[in-house]
C-alpha cells in the first residue's frame, strides 16, 4: 500500500511550548510584579534560605524626592542582580531597601509650595508627609523594574526608631572623643541657608572679577628698614599689593600673608613703591599697565614679618581705620597673583588658621556676611547688599580710593553646592565637628586608640574594591579631608540634643544623660517630640530643671550624611536586625555611584571607624553615571536622557535590566534609543534560544525519560560538558559582581554553541527519531539540563523572562528559590575533541556556502562531502562513524583513506533522491514499496526499531 498522501510533517516531533515567541514585555511584566507581591515571593525566598550563610548588601538610601530616573534604575538593578545571584548560590541574600528622608531638598520643596519661614513644627509635619508620598512613588518604580526586596518593611531614616538610634550612634562618637565645637570657616550655601560638608561640594566653572589691591604701608620707615634701606629713596606712597578673585572678602580683611622663604622686591613705580614677589614683578607691572619699574631692594619674606599696612578703605570710612599685619604662611606662593595673600579669616580656612595661630581671638574675627548671602545691615559702606552683587560697588570704591591697581574677568573652577549648583563660600560659624586628627573632644569616656584619619585609612586597606581604582580615590579623599562639620541650621532632621550655657556656650554637664533621654523621646514620638519639648521639661528628667534659665536648647540638626552614614548600626543591627541584617555593622557590600566616595561611602566609613574602629563594609562597588551615546551626562536640561517610565512602557523593564547588565558599569553607562534597540535584538536572540529549548523538552519527564550521562550520545555529553564549563565562567564572573561579560558570553553561547552548532545538529535527531527513542531522550536529557542551568544564569538580569519560562518548565514556585544547577565536572578531553570537530565543521560550512552561492546545491543536505585531513583530524572524524554526516548536516560524508597534509573539503552535489520526511538525499528513498517517498531510516524510525545513533 502506498502512502503517497501521508502528511509526513505530522509524523515529525515538532517543538511545542506555551512560552510565546514575543515577550510582549510592557503588558506582561506588571502582572509578574503583582503576582510576586500577591504570593509573598520575597518572604518565601527568605524561608527557603533560612539558616543558610547570609549575604548582606546594605542599600544606600536614595533621597525621597521625585520619581525615579535612569540613574536610580541602574543602581537598583545592579543591587538586584547581585542579591539574586547570591540567592541562587544558596546564600540567604536579604535585601532591605531604604530611603534618605531628612534634609534640605525636602525642606526646599516644602518652602516652594508653602513659603519660607514656616514654624518648625509645621515644617517637620509637612516634610514627613511629603517624604512618605515620595517613598510610595519611588517604591512603585523600583518594583516595576523587577527588583525583589522587603518592600513592605524598608528602612527610612525618618522612622522613629532609626532617628533614635542615630542619636545613640552620635553619643557613641562623642564618647570616643571625636566631637568638638569650634568656630571655623565651613562651606556655606546661601540657597541652603546652612553649612555644607566636604562631600556636598562639587566644582564648576564660575566667572569672577580679579583684583589687584594696594595696602598702604602704615610705617614707611619700618618698611625701608625691613628691606635694608636707611629710608625710602623717594617721598612717595609704598604699598603691598595683593591679588584676589573674591572681591567681596576685601571689606573683611584683617591680615596679609607672605611666604617666609620667597624673595620679595621693593619696586619703584609710577604709583609709588610696590612690594611684590620677585619672580612676579614683570607680570604684575604688565598687568598694572606700568612702564619702567625699578627694583630697589630684595629680601626674603621672613624680613617683612609683622609689618603693618592700612586697610584699602582706611581713608574712606572710619569703620575701616584698621591695620593689616603681615603673618608668615607657607600657603602664600609665587605661582600667580603677586605672591601676597590677603587674609579674611572668616572666609578662608588657611586664613583662619593663620590668624588664630598668630593670636587673633575668635571674638575679634570679622564675619559680616549673613547666612542669606548679604552683608549685615549695619556693615559700613555695603550693608544689606548681596555679596555677589556688591562686587562692582567694592571695585568702584577701591578705585576711587586709589587702591585698585588692576581688575579683569576670569573663568575659574569654583566650589558649588551639590544640590543647588550655586556657588558657595567659606564662612566662619560656630559648628559641631568630628575631629579627624589628634585633639580633645567633649565628654570623652572611651577614647579611641588612634585618630579617625588613621583608623579610616587602615580600614580602606582591609576593604575589597570593585573596581580596584576606587581604593585610591577614597584613600586620597580621607587623607586630605578636613574635620567633618556635622551641624546644620535647619528644621527637618535629627536634632543635636544639646543645651548650651547662654554666656559660656559650654555644654550642660549632664549632656550624656540628656542624649539618652532625647533618644528615648524620639523613639516614642519622632524628632517632633524633641522639638516640642520645653527646656524645663527635658532638664527636669535629669534633675536640672532649675538650669533652664541659664541654658539654651540647641536648634541645630545633624547633617543628612550623618543620617545615612550611621545606617550600618541603626539598620544592620538595629531597626532591621533579624530581617537578614543582624550580622553586626559589617555588610558584605555597599554599592553606589562613584560620586559616593565623597558621600555615603565616606560618611559611613568615618562613623563606623569612630564607633567601632573598622569599616562598615567588606566590599565597595562603584558604578558610573548614565550618559548619552556622546558621553554627556543625562539631564533634563539637555534633553538627552532616557526615562525608565517611558522605556518600560514602550520596551519593557526587562530591556532596561538587560541594558544595565550588558554595560560595563565601572565606567559611565551609555544609553539612547539606538543602544536600546540593539539591546532589544540581543533579548530576542536569547528568548528565541530559550523558546527552542523549552519547546523541545515539552514532552520530557526527567523522572522517567532521563538518560544516564554514561549512556548519552557523545555530542550530548559534549554539550553537557560545554554547559558545565560555561557555568563555571558565569559563576566566576558573578562572584566578583561582573555582569557584562556574562551577557556577552551568553549571547555567544546561544548563537554559536547552541544555535549555530549543537541545536543545529540536533534538529534532525529531535524531529525525525521516534518520540521515546534513546537517541531523542538523550538529546532531551542534555537540553533539559542546559535549560535548567540557563534559566539560572539569566535569572539575575532577565528576571521576568526567567520566571515566565520557569512557570512553563520548572516544578517549584519560582526560579529564584532554586540554586545553580548541578552539571558535574566538564570532560576536558571531550571538550578538546569536539572543539576541533567544530573547527573542521566551520571550514566545511565555508565550502558548502561557496557551492550554494554558485547554485549547485540548495540546502546543505543536498551535498556530499569528501574530506581529506591530517591523520589526527581523520582519527577524530572516523570516531564519529556514520554519524559524521549529521555533524556536517549533509546527506553523506566520505573520509579519504589517505591522510593529507592539510584539511581539504570537497563539496559534491548529491544525485540521490530527497526524502520527503527528513529531507536527506539518499539512495534508499522508496526502497520500501509501502513507503515510496521516504528513506529507510525514516521507515525504521516510524514503523520499525528506529535507527541506531551513537555520536550525534
Amino acid at each position: 500500500m502506498s502512502d503517497s498522501k501521508t502528511d509526513y510533517r505530522a509524523t515529525l516531533n515538532l517543538p511545542d511550548t506555551p512560552f510565546p515567541m514575543r515577550g510582549d514585555l510592557p503588558k506582561r511584566e506588571p502582572g509578574w510584579v503583582k503576582q510576586w507581591e500577591d504570593e509573598g515571593l520575597y518572604k518565601r525566598l527568605r524561608d527557603a534560605r533560612k539558616g543558610r550563610q547570609k549575604f548582606v548588601l546594605h542599600d544606600g538610601p536614595p533621597y525621597a524626592n521625585g520619581a525615579i530616573h535612569m540613574g536610580h534604575a541602574v543602581n537598583k538593578i545592579l543591587k538586584d542582580m547581585i542579591v539574586k545571584s547570591r540567592q541562587l548560590k544558596g546564600l540567604d541574600a536579604a535585601y532591605i531597601p531604604g530611603w534618605d528622608c531628612h534634609g534640605l531638598p525636602i525642606e526646599n520643596a516644602i518652602e516652594k509650595k508653602f513659603g519660607r519661614n514656616l514654624p518648625r513644627d509645621e515644617m517637620q509635619a509637612k516634610s514627613r508627609a511629603f517624604a512618605t508620598e515620595q517613598i510610595d512613588l519611588q517604591r512603585a518604580g523600583f518594583k516595576r523594574l523587577g527588583v525583589l526586596g522587603d518592600w513592605d518593611h524598608p528602612y527610612k531614616t525618618m522612622e522613629f526608631v532609626t532617628e533614635a538610634n542615630e542619636i545613640r550612634a552620635f553619643k557613641r562618637v562623642i564618647e570616643r572623643g571625636f566631637v568638638y565645637r569650634g568656630l571655623k570657616p565651613v562651606y556655606w550655601c546661601f540657597d541652603c541657608g546652612s553649612s555644607l560638608a566636604e562631600f556636598e561640594i562639587e566644582y564648576a566653572d564660575k566667572k569672577s572679577q580679579t583684583l589687584d589691591v594696594g595696602f598702604l604701608a602704615n610705617d614707611p620707615a619700618a618698611l625701608a628698614k625691613a628691606f635694608g634701606l636707611p629710608q625710602l629713596p623717594k617721598a612717595q606712597d609704598a604699598f603691598v599689593v595683593i591679588w584676589t578673585t573674591t572681591a567681596w572678602t576685601i571689606p573683611a580683611n584683617q591680615a596679609l600673608n607672605l611666604n617666609p622663604e620667597l624673595d620679595y622686591s621693593l619696586v619703584d613705580t609710577s604709583r609709588g613703591y610696590l612690594v611684590l614677589a620677585s619672580t612676579l614683578v614683570e607680570k604684575c607691572l604688565e598687568r598694572f599697565h606700568m612702564q619702567g619699574g625699578t627694583v630697589v631692594a630684595t629680601v626674603k619674606g621672613q624680613a617683612l614679618d609683622a609689618l603693618e599696612f592700612r586697610h584699602p578703605l582706611y581713608d574712606v570710612n572710619d569703620a575701616y581705620k584698621r591695620l593689616s599685619p603681615v603673618y608668615l604662611a607657607d600657603y602664600a606662593t609665587a605661582e600667580d597673583g603677586t605672591g601676597i595673600v590677603h587674609s579674611s579669616p572668616a572666609y578662608g580656612l588657611d586664613d583662619f588658621n593663620s590668624c588664630i595661630a598668630h593670636g587673633v581671638k575668635y571674638d575679634d574675627i570679622l564675619n559680616p556676611v549673613q547666612g542669606n548671602g548679604s552683608y549685615a545691615a549695619d556693615f559700613a559702606l555695603f550693608g544689606g547688599q548681596n555679596i555677589w552683587k556688591a562686587v562692582p560697588a567694592i571695585i568702584e570704591t577701591l578705585e576711587k580710593a586709589g587702591r585698585l591697581f588692576a581688575t579683569a574677568p576670569i573663568q575659574h573652577s569654583y566650589p558649588h553646592c551639590w544640590r543647588h549648583k550655586s556657588p558657595v563660600i567659606y564662612r566662619a560659624a560656630a559648628q559641631w565637628f568630628v575631629r579627624m586628627d589628634e585633639g580633645e573632644g567633649v565628654f570623652t569616656r572611651d577614647k579611641a586608640p588612634a585618630t579617625l584619619r588613621q583608623m579610616a585609612l587602615a580600614a580602606i586597606e582591609e576593604t575589597g574594591f570593585f573596581p580596584e581604582n576606587g581604593r585610591a580615590r577614597l584613600r586620597d579623599m580621607i587623607a586630605g579631608r578636613p574635620d567633618w562639620c556635622i551641624s546644620r541650621q535647619r528644621s527637618w532632621g535629627v536634632p543635636l540634643p544639646f543645651f548650651l550655657h547662654r554666656d559660656t556656650h559650654e555644654l550642660h554637664p549632664k549632656t550624656m544623660e540628656i542624649l539618652d533621654i532625647a533618644a528615648d523621646m524620639v523613639q516614642a514620638g519622632g524628632i517632633e517630640a524633641w522639638s516640642k519639648a520645653t527646656p524645663e521639661g527635658i532638664l527636669a528628667k535629669v534633675g536640672a530643671a532649675a538650669d533652664a534659665a541659664q541654658y539654651n536648647k540647641s536648634t541645630d540638626i545633624l547633617e543628612v550624611w550623618f543620617d545615612s552614614g550611621t545606617t550600618h548600626t541603626t539598620v544592620l543591627k538595629g531597626s532591621h536586625a533579624g530581617a537578614g541584617h543582624d550580622t553586626g555593622p559589617e555588610a558584605d557590600l555597599y554599592l553606589e555611584g562613584h560620586d559616593q566616595h565623597r558621600g555615603w561611602f565616606h560618611s559611613s566609613l568615618l562613623t563606623a571607624c569612630a564607633m567601632y574602629g573598622r569599616a562598615p563594609y567588606r566590599g565597595l562597588l562603584t558604578h558610573g553615571f548614565t550618559v548619552d551615546s556622546q558621553g554627556r551626562k543625562m539631564s533634563k536640561s539637555l534633553g538627552n536622557g532616557i526615562e525608565p517610565q517611558e522605556t518600560w512602557n514602550k520596551l519593557g523593564a526587562e530591556i532596561i535590566r538587560l541594558w544595565v547588565a550588558a554595560s560595563d558599569y565601572s565606567g559611565d553607562i551609555a544609553g539612547d534609543d539606538k543602544i536600546l534597540a540593539r539591546v532589544v535584538d540581543a533579548y530576542r536572540r536569547i528568548r528565541n534560544t530559550l523558546r527552542f529549548l523549552l519547546a523541545n523538552v515539552s514532552d520530557f519527564d526527567p523522572a522517567k525519560d532521563a538518560v544516564p550521562v554514561g549512556e548519552m550520545l557523545e555530542i550530548d555529553r559534549y554539550a553537557m560538558s560545554r554547559a558545565s564549563q560555561f557555568q563555571a565562567e558565569v559563576l566566576a564572573h558573578y562572584e566578583v559582581y561582573e555582569f557584562h561579560p556574562v551577557v556577552s558570553k551568553l549571547q555567544v553561547y546561544c548563537s554559536e554553541d547552541l544555535g549555530a552548532f549543537y541545536l543545529d545538529v540536533l534538529k534532525d535527531r529531535l524531529y525525525t527519531t521516534a518520540p521515546k527513542s534513546h537517541a531523542r531522550r538523550s538529546a532531551q536529557t542534555a537540553l533539559w539540563n542546559i535549560t535548567h542551568a540557563m534559566l539560572r544564569w539569566m535569572a539575575p538580569f532577565l528576571s521576568f523572562t526567567a520566571e515566565e519560562a520557569w512557570k512553563v518548565f520548572g516544578t517549584s514556585d519560582s526560579i529564584f528559590i532554586e540554586e545553580y544547577a548541578e552539571l558535574g565536572s566538564p570532560d576536558e578531553a571531550l571538550l578538546a575533541k569536539w572543539n576541533r570537530i567544530r573547527e573542521i565543521r566551520d571550514a566545511a560550512n565555508k565550502e558548502i556556502e561557496a557551492v550554494r552561492a554558485e547554485g549547485k546545491v540548495g540546502s546543505s543536505l543536498q551535498a556530499t562531502l569528501r574530506v581529506t585531513a591530517p591523520e589526527g583530524d581523520l582519527a577524530l572524524l572516523r570516531s564519529l562513524e556514520d554519524d559524521l554526516k549529521f555533524i556536517f548536516i549533509v546527506s553523506a560524508a566520505q573520509l579519504q583513506d589517505v591522510a593529507g597534509s592539510e584539511l581539504q573539503v570537497q563539496v559534491v552535489p548529491s544525485h540521490d533522491t530527497k526524502c520527503e520526511r527528513c529531507w536527506h538525499w539518499r539512495a534508499d528513498v522508496g526502497s520500501d514499496p509501502a513507503h515510496p517517498e521516504i528513506c529507510d531510516r525514516c521507515v525504521s524510525n516510524l514503523y520499525g526499531a528506529g535507527e541506531n545513533r551513537k555520536h550525534a
